[in-house]
């Protein structure tokens, strides 16, 4: 709900009608997935809100979108073999919202897409790979999801891959193996962002050291805020601002407050004690455990205005034109107090601008910094693309 009597939200409102917000990372593909029990998911109309979601069409128009990244997410438990069929129609879901409503979103691949699209009233639709396990590692099918649009691959998700080290699993590479330094080469060719959200720090460092391109956190928030193992240290936040990258700002309230993430953890270990004795649960009858467990165990409200702190941190630190805003809508839960769905969005610019910052900053941190950095990604591609063909590697040359 927006509070559109509130000086600072008509602010915020005018500002988004003038420049695009740009949310980094939204899980509604998978989560009408699972709504309709498998594909299938043009049964649903997104042009009527729609119960049990954060997004449809109404919201997204209440809450002044302007660009979306659509996530194509699989389960980070499952093999290669079975990540990769499962994510080519995941990446089907979510392109069709772009053909279903063509009034509402227009497809975007680059910058001057989003800006096209824009200005004719409509929605940028982007797309990014959210885990590296979905490419199988191949880099061929790497650049076949670059041909169809995908324009960011997050590493790796909650657990690590044959190549990448990710936050919230055991290490095993030390970072990135040299096939993975490969996949981030090969992406920077292609103009494929690099996303190191869910990462593990060492992936990070290894991945900046590694980068001829601006790199995304598409969906991640400030260690120093709260000590999530799936935010962003400081000292990778100084490496960012070299970089050139963008780190965009998340919602779930498990990442944006330590209260939460304090009471939130029992759940969780009780989700991963059920997975180590039943080696064959699905996915879902994991995720279930941890739903049912914090259905009888609700956690203390986070705010938008913890958020906004997250959002101070990151700019104090790497600043403000190497910060965005990836929600994460649809892809877990629960959401703070004034971002419950896709409408809420002004509310958080209604409160950087209460907070003081220039307009100029805004615009950057709703849209303008993840457009630059796209930008960069295209330049350096066209750059690299000059310099030397397609990577022929592959993960057992490379890594044995």
């Amino acid at each position: 709900m927006v509070a559109t009597s509130d000086p600072f939200v008509e602010r915020a409102l005018d500002l988004l009608q003038k420049s695009p917000l740009i949310d980094g990372h939204n899980d509604l593909a998978f989560a009408l997935r699972m709504r309709v029990g498998g594909m299938g998911v043009s049964k649903v109309d997104l042009r009527r809100p729609v119960e049990g979601v954060d997004t449809d069409i109404p919201r997204l128009r209440a809450g002044r979108v302007g660009g979306q990244f659509w996530s194509v997410w699989v389960p980070a438990e499952l093999p290669e073999e079975r990540a990769l069929p499962m994510a080519l129609e995941q990446l089907d879901i979510a392109d069709g919202f772009a053909g279903r409503y063509q009034d509402v979103f227009g497809r975007a691949t680059t910058a001057d897409d989003v800006d096209t699209v824009f200005a004719s009233g409509r929605i940028a639709s982007l797309l990014g790979l959210e885990g590296g396990s979905m490419i199988a590692s191949s880099l061929p099918i790497l650049r076949t999801f670059f041909a169809r649009g995908v324009r960011y691959m997050t590493l790796t998700h909650w657990k690590t891959t044959r190549w990448a080290d990710a936050a919230t699993d055991d290490p095993q590479h030390d970072g990135l193996t040299e096939f993975g330094r490969e996949v981030v080469r090969e992406m920077n060719r292609l103009g494929m962002l690099v996303d190191l959200s869910h990462v593990a720090p060492s992936t990070m460092a290894a991945a900046l050291e590694v980068a001829e391109a601006p790199v995304v956190f598409s969906h991640s928030g400030a260690f120093a805020v709260n000590p999530h193992p799936r935010n962003v240290p400081d000292d990778i936040l100084r490496r960012v601002t070299g970089n050139g990258g963008v780190v965009m700002a998340v919602f779930l309230s498990g990442f944006v407050s330590d209260e939460v993430r304090r009471h939130l953890k029992p759940g969780f270990d009780l989700a991963d004690a059920f997975e180590r004795e039943h080696p064959d649960a699905t996915p879902e009858a994991v995720r279930e455990i941890r739903r049912e467990w914090m259905k009888a165990n609700p956690p203390p409200p986070a705010t938008v205005e913890q958020v906004a702190d997250h959002i101070d941190h990151l700019a104090d630190t790497a600043g403000a034109e190497h910060v965005g805003i990836g929600s994460d809508f649809d892809g877990g839960e629960p959401l703070p107090t004034g971002l419950e769905d896709v409408s809420g969005f002004p509310n958080l610019i209604a409160e950087l601008l209460r907070r003081g910052y220039a307009d100029d900053d805004v615009r950057g941190i709703a849209g303008g910094n993840v457009l630059r950095v796209m930008r960069g990604a295209e330049s350096a591609a066209r750059r690299i693309q000059a310099e030397r063909p397609p990577s022929e590697a592959t993960i057992e040359a490379l890594d044995g």
